[in-house]
């Protein structure tokens, strides 16, 4: 019991923590560390079945008394956790199934209690990369797998054409085997996977030879993925069917394709609008005038407006990102417009400039003027003071 965590720090809660707080706690560390969000993650299995014991004592009244009074010996005296008669659907009912599938992982479902039954296939992962601009518009990608197979050979049950697998004894093809054992509040029976048949309820006495027992082989395919416009970096697709074979003739599982999104280097997405800069002229910003934007369709005319400052941010209306339910609803593109100063001018540019600044106020020869010429701020005499003191009054 010495390698066994404390639930409260499992959870990571303190030990008032209220059924709310216990509840959100589990639901975080359950939705990360779930079997198919990590699939051959053994890691992760082991510290999501640890959260779901720890959840099961703590928000159950009467065990967590015994906990806190008695600790991991009140429920693990040698027999184990017994989790089965924990309904989790409460917690996650809102979640489209999900509380039958937690329940199936601590023998609370009818697929665990029947090794025959039909079972869904495990769900396969896999990653695809577009460009900036597929992501906008929608493109097809093919992906090379390798997939599982129904063995055609021997069927799928493993085993050698014209035999057949036989009933486990030691679990009489139920697939688990209950033991009972003496604890400090009395017998503790605890149910497991039978370690004959590993759960399957069968023993395969001959095995076919040409997938090994497994009851499936294994190929490269071709997939080809539809990406809708405007899906965004991270996000996944489904698609029904192409995952893992079932078991028992249940239906394969679901290909799920995470889709990465290169960056650009004119465009950054922030949901569904697209934002970009433009560097315009003075001359652009001081008189207007058309001018031509880069977006994602191609580019745009837009006029500027006269008198236009730098850093003015103009909106170009749906222009921006499609919605993945909906390619007519399109986001929109934000252009922020920035003046720029010119570095290098030849003799007849510079004589241009001063005589538009003369024009335009005379901002070059009003800061020498105002302060004496020399362009230093002169110091007034105490006579000059006082002048100008009386003349106020």
């Amino acid at each position: 019991m010495a390698d066994k965590r404390d639930y409260y720090e499992v959870l990571g809660v303190d030990r008032n923590a209220d059924d709310e707080a216990l509840k959100k706690a589990y639901r975080k560390l359950a939705k990360k560390y779930h079997p198919d969000m990590n699939p051959g993650n053994e890691q992760a299995a082991e510290k999501f079945k640890e959260a779901s014991k720890a959840y099961a004592i703590l928000s159950d009244p009467q065990k967590r008394q015994q906990y806190d009074q008695f600790g991991h010996a009140a429920f693990e005296q040698g027999g184990g956790f017994d989790a089965s008669g924990f309904d989790f659907s409460d917690i996650f009912g809102g979640m489209g199934g999900m509380g039958d599938i937690f329940s199936d992982l601590f023998g609370g479902g009818r697929n665990r209690m029947d090794p025959n039954a039909p079972m869904q296939g495990a769900n396969v992962r896999a990653r695809v990369s577009i460009s900036f601009e597929e992501s906008i518009s929608g493109c097809e990608k093919n992906l090379e797998l390798v997939l599982k197979d129904e063995c055609t050979n021997c069927g799928g049950s493993g085993a050698k054409p014209g035999t057949a697998p036989k009933i486990c004894t030691r679990c009489r093809g139920t697939g688990q085997v209950t033991f009972r054992q003496q604890s400090l509040f009395g017998m503790v029976q605890s149910t497991q996977a039978c370690p004959d048949c590993r759960g399957t309820g069968k023993i395969i006495e001959q095995k076919c030879p040409n997938c090994a027992g497994t009851g499936y082989t294994s190929s490269k395919k071709q997939i080809e993925v539809t990406i809708p416009a405007g899906i965004d970096d991270g996000q996944s697709i489904r698609i029904r069917g192409k995952g893992e074979p079932g078991v028992n003739g249940g239906p394969r599982g679901d290909l799920l394709v995470e889709v990465r999104v290169a960056s650009n280097p004119n465009f950054i997405r922030q949901d569904m609008d697209i934002f970009s800069s433009v560097e315009i002229s003075f001359a652009q910003a001081a008189l207007g005038g058309d001018m031509r934007i880069k977006t994602v369709d191609g580019e745009v005319i837009y006029t500027v407006r006269p008198g236009t400052q730098s850093g003015t941010r103009v909106r170009l209306k749906g222009k921006g990102v499609p919605s993945v339910r909906n390619k007519d609803v399109r986001g929109d593109h934000y252009v922020t417009l920035t003046v720029v100063t010119p570095t290098r001018l030849s003799d007849d540019a510079k004589e241009a400039l001063r005589r538009f600044d003369e024009l335009s106020g005379d901002s070059l020869n009003k800061a020498v003027q105002e302060n004496g010429g020399d362009g230093k701020k002169k110091k007034k005499t105490f006579r000059e003071k006082m002048k100008e003191a009386f003349e106020g009054d």
